[in-house]
């Protein structure tokens, strides 16, 4: 429908990240309903851009590139979003920049493997994997608010699936970072 329409697949990919500064802005300002409205557009634009240049025999290497870079942008844009949004508890802004930096290097590690031409050492917390976390915790966030304020869960829980899911990535990406580059590391020399 979209390569029938004549929507190329860049085109797909400033929508993408377009969404993600929504999100960004969104999510700075606490408004995290309607962010994950807008992260989750962001990443379906993401996943889609890459199927509608292949559908559309369309592919190249400027194309990649523009994609790979948007994608670091976006996440930039919701974690950065996060860390205004939670500056004011220096231990909760030390998770988001633990997981922001986690997140960049997850993706230096694949890149620098394909850069030295060697198969991608595998691991967790993928892009796609950290942004379905994200994308729930902080979609979780306005229902565990509301059970919060209606006394349902305690005061404390308001946050809890951001929290967490920024918990799980600040972990799992650093971990499968350090993973993926100390296997780099092992590589021969050519």
């Amino acid at each position: 429908m979209i390569v029938r329409a004549g929507i190329t697949a860049n085109a797909v990919t400033i929508a993408s990240l377009g969404f993600a500064a929504v999100a960004g802005v969104l999510l700075s300002v606490g408004a995290l309903g309607w962010a994950a409205l807008a992260m989750v557009t962001a990443c379906l634009g993401d996943a889609l851009d890459g199927l509608v240049a292949r559908r559309s025999a369309s592919t190249s290497v400027g194309g990649a590139l523009l994609d790979a870079s948007v994608d670091r942008y976006g996440e930039f844009f919701f974690l950065g979003g996060l860390a205004l949004y939670l500056r004011a508890s220096t231990p909760l802004l030390a998770v988001t920049l633990s997981a922001l930096a986690g997140s960049f290097m997850v993706s230096y590690g694949s890149a620098k493997a394909e850069a030295l031409r060697v198969s991608v050492p595998p691991g967790l917390m993928r892009r796609a994997e950290r942004a379905v976390c994200l994308c729930s915790g902080v979609g979780l966030v306005p229902l565990s608010d509301w059970l919060a304020r209606a006394s349902i869960l305690p005061a404390w829980a308001a946050r809890a699936p951001l929290v967490a899911a920024l918990a799980v990535i600040a972990v799992g990406a650093n971990a499968s970072a350090i993973r993926r580059l100390r296997a780099l590391a092992r590589v021969p020399s050519p």
